[in-house]
């Protein structure tokens, strides 16, 4: 006999419409700094859709969110997302198998190919009658591929800011009307 969980996690692309949940939704990141320590950021102001498969997202630039106003400022400005030129982060793509999605990422006006692995979890109900799915999905992409070059040298050799960064999506999609 399978738990819940199980039956849950069984990493199906939903068919169907539907919309993500932006109050339970979000999109993170994640960049090695000084090459010790990991700094960490979150996209809040997140739309998304599952549309028959086709997955479609954006997040505002502007919903940054980071543990020091400056470095919000920083992450604003054409040394990183530019987000006065480039005001978005998209990604569209479609299922190429369980919890795994093939499209184009578009930051700072460059699309690029790229995949988003992890799980499919649901159906569940929720308290107020909604049918939801989770979609957890993560990718690492070169932030340079996409114009984000900024980096600071450190004395000893290297730089401040590794060039790979992990993107993570939580999605929470209710069943659209």
């Amino acid at each position: 006999m399978s738990t819940l969980i199980e039956q849950q996690q069984q990493n199906q692309v939903p068919a169907g419409n539907w919309q993500a949940d932006p109050i339970h939704s979000s999109v993170g990141f994640e960049v090695k700094y000084l090459g010790v320590a990991t700094f960490t950021g979150e996209l809040t102001n997140v739309e998304a859709t599952l549309a028959d498969g086709e997955l479609a997202g954006k997040v505002q630039v502007a919903s940054v969110k980071v543990k020091d106003e400056n470095l919000k400022a920083h992450l604003q400005a054409p040394d990183f997302f530019d987000a006065e030129r480039h005001p978005e982060v998209t990604f569209s793509g479609t299922p190429t198998g369980a919890g795994r999605f093939e499209g184009d990422l578009t930051i700072k006006g460059v699309t690029r190919p790229a995949t988003l692995e992890g799980t499919v979890t649901g159906p569940v109900t929720d308290p107020y009658g909604n049918e939801r799915y989770g979609l957890s999905l993560t990718t690492v992409v070169d932030r340079t591929a996409f114009g984000l070059d900024w980096n600071a040298p450190l004395p000893g050799g290297g730089f401040a800011l590794a060039n790979d960064v992990t993107l993570k999506a939580e999605l929470s999609l209710v069943k659209a009307a």
